[in-house]
């Protein structure tokens, strides 16, 4: 995938690209970075690259001509023009996993009190990291970029993407590295038990208990089991239902008291 960034700022990038998973799905030539700072393109005699907005108003407005200009240089046909804006429509999973398969995706990043609205046509689409003002698009590039590039095949492991926060609705379940006892917390038994499909089940009810607690917006359209309801019903009412006293006690005794 080759993802270009059109910035005031390329310079906010370099860490980013340099660390960490990012890094290694360069080195592997999963991902290619180009960094095109629109300034570069300005013909204002100054190099100015914004200016007040006509009308009036607070602030300085980035100038159709060097953002266009930019972007007619560096893409092509097969290029997926994507402007970071507040206008756009809100960056979820769903929006990552269809990003992930384009082959070529270009990022414009704003700045100041905005983008000379006539830019708007050239691009796909728009797209917002959610209801909140940044100081310029660079973050968002950065933080849709990461979501993207550990879809790709091979950036990391696929096991990790397996029951991921937002892939089918639900938030992730709780997750525990020794020692047995935290300050007074203990990892449940059951983990040690051996018992993967009690185990699997557990943790299915914690998507469940985890996400309608703290993201009831997204446990109300989530689509509810019969197996689902049982399992809530009984953790509401304080059960321990068979299958879980089972696994504890049929389970593999290796916990670290």
């Amino acid at each position: 995938m080759k993802i270009t960034i059109l910035t005031l700022f390329p310079d906010m990038f370099t860490g980013f690209t340099s660390q960490s998973i990012i890094k290694r799905a360069i080195d592997k030539g999963l991902v290619s970075f180009y960094m095109v700072n629109i300034r570069d393109y300005t013909t204002d005699r100054y190099g100015r690259v914004d200016t007040p907005p006509i009308g009036g108003g607070a602030g300085l407005v980035m100038k159709a001509q060097p953002f266009v200009s930019a972007l007619n240089a560096v893409s092509s046909e097969h290029t997926h023009k994507v402007l970071l804006a507040p206008t756009g429509k809100p960056f979820t999973q769903t929006e990552a996993h269809r990003l992930s398969n384009k082959d070529e995706l270009l990022f414009a990043c704003g700045h100041y009190e905005g983008i000379d609205a006539r830019v708007e046509p050239y691009f796909d689409e728009q797209i917002s990291l959610g209801d909140f003002i940044l100081t310029g698009g660079e973050l968002g590039a950065m933080v849709i970029s990461d979501a993207i590039i550990r879809l790709i095949p091979g950036a990391i492991e696929t096991t990790s993407l397996d029951l991921e926060s937002f892939d089918d609705g639900l938030l992730e379940y709780p997750q525990y590295t020794e020692p047995y006892e935290f300050e007074g917390e203990k990892v449940p038994s059951l983990l040690y038990s051996g018992h993967h499909e009690a185990i699997n089940k557990w943790r299915h009810l914690m998507r469940l208990v985890t996400t309608r607690e703290l993201r009831p917006d997204l446990f109300a359209k989530y689509k509810l089991t019969k197996q689902d309801k049982k399992l809530l019903d009984d953790h509401d009412a304080g059960i321990h239902p068979k299958w879980l006293l089972e696994a504890i006690n049929n389970g593999h005794k290796f916990m670290k008291e």
